[in-house]
């Protein structure tokens, strides 16, 4: 009880900070930043060096109410199949601006639901991107998969188009918190989507988790974790539930008196970790599991572990380029967000001009903190002579930012001359310590929960 009081003194239960998928967060974009810096980022690329592709797809037949991502709610194929129209007129765009010899290292489909396509709209969209923006011969392609939104003519499309790595929504299998959330997803039919992805060729699969969720327990989030170790994915993501109303209105559905406490909810993500850990898992970063031979835990092993829109990758293109609506690009010079409702976005594109709408050029600090943030996110470890080596005498602008922790956080961090490092007591506290490095904070702003 007194590590629980000592955690809660330093804001474990109460604090609202980042998730620090990128920094500067998304709050802080400006609408100063738009479509001639998109267009101008992009022509500068070097071709020689590949790039990501993240194309999201803002529809479902059924809305999650636990969700808070751009989507909609469409239950016919006719604004599908227009928007596919849409992004195939971005790519068009994209290939009037982009330099000769530009390679595509990776591929992301997320949402909404990517597996609302059907095998043709996969097919078509699949090769409107290739065509702009040619795959390397390393080329990875991974889908986020509603296995209730998939079939085996889906399955064999996206395999046909190179799918290497299927990501399934799975959030927890137990009937009272999946009717309490609005997903009914059974045990057996995400069994037969996994059956069926690897009887087309797909050996890597990534199962995402949520704890914190209405009705949650020990006993039903204990289930879960050996239903889902019964499907041997090779990577786990094990998400905290953002409870967030006043960002995604349709989280006003969930019964707020169902929500575990704090205590619990601390609890269910140790139990679960604890769980994947003694089946074999390598724990990544602070919220990700992997098998010793997954690309993630190589990563993790050899400190290559990076942070983006995803979560962790192991991705090392240095450079995002976001298709349709509300997808954020990583440029050379920051950050570019397409127009996130997709009225506008498709407004934008159809007037002939990038979607870009808002986002943020990169100073040398931000750059600085950037990375200082991302080393304690993935590594628990900010690392201060390759600050130093990095960005020169600018480093030395963060020494009091670490002292100030190492006085904060005692002895859950050690400081030396050349790390300031978490100790595993001291993990559950990193967003935030990741928190006291951001020199952004929007007045006004409300952040999910730090546990």
């Amino acid at each position: 009880m007194k590590q629980i009081d000592r955690l809660r003194s330093l804001g474990l239960f109460d604090a609202r900070v980042p998730r620090y998928t990128s920094y500067p967060t998304a709050p802080v974009f400006s609408p100063q930043v738009g479509a001639a810096d998109q267009a101008r980022d992009l022509a500068a690329l070097d071709p020689g060096e590949p790039v990501s592709v993240y194309l999201h797809i803002p529809f479902c037949e059924r809305l999650c109410w636990f969700c808070a991502c751009r989507t909609q709610g469409t239950k016919t194929l006719s604004p599908v199949e227009s928007y596919i129209g849409t992004l195939e007129q971005e790519l068009a765009l994209l290939a009037d601006i982009l330099p000769r010899g530009l390679r595509m290292g990776r591929m992301h489909w997320g949402g909404g639901t990517p597996t609302i396509l059907p095998p043709h709209l996969i097919h078509r969209l699949a090769r409107a991107v290739k065509s702009v923006i040619p795959q390397t011969g390393g080329w990875e392609f991974s889908v986020e998969i509603d296995p209730t939104m998939v079939d085996r003519d889906k399955i064999a499309a996206l395999a046909a188009e190179g799918m290497t790595r299927a990501s399934l929504g799975i959030q927890d299998f137990d009937p009272q918190v999946q009717e309490a959330i609005g997903r009914i997803q059974p045990f057996d039919i995400t069994k037969a989507c996994v059956d069926d992805l690897r009887a087309a060729g797909i050996t890597s699969l990534n199962a995402d988790l949520v704890y914190g969720l209405p009705h949650q327990d020990i006993a039903r989030l204990d289930d879960t974790v050996s239903k889902v170790l019964d499907l041997a994915p090779d990577r786990v993501a094990l998400f905290g539930y953002a409870h967030v109303p006043w960002v995604s209105k349709r989280q006003q559905l969930i019964d707020e008196e169902a929500l575990p406490g704090e205590l619990t909810r601390y609890a269910l993500a140790n139990h679960a970790a604890l769980r994947f850990s003694d089946a074999g898992f390598d724990s990544i970063g602070i919220d990700h599991f992997a098998l010793p031979d997954d690309g993630l835990a190589r990563a993790a092993r050899t400190g290559h572990l990076r942070r983006n829109f995803q979560g962790y990758t192991d991705d090392t293109c240095p450079t995002l380029i976001g298709l349709g609506a509300s997808s954020i690009s990583r440029l050379p010079t920051g950050y570019l967000q397409n127009a996130p409702a997709t009225a506008a976005y498709i407004q934008r594109i159809e007037a002939g001009t990038l979607a870009g709408a808002r986002g943020h050029v990169m100073s040398d600090d931000d750059l600085l903190r950037a990375r200082a943030i991302e080393m304690i996110m993935c590594d628990f470890r900010l690392d201060r002579q390759e600050l130093k080596d990095r960005f020169g005498p600018l480093a030395a602008t963060l020494d009091p930012v670490m002292a100030t922790v190492a006085e904060r956080f005692g002895d859950y961090v050690r400081m030396s001359d050349t790390a300031l490092e978490i100790r595993p007591t001291g993990r559950p506290l990193t967003r935030i310590i990741a928190s006291a490095f951001d020199a952004h904070v929007p007045d006004g702003v409300r952040y999910s929960q730090a546990s």
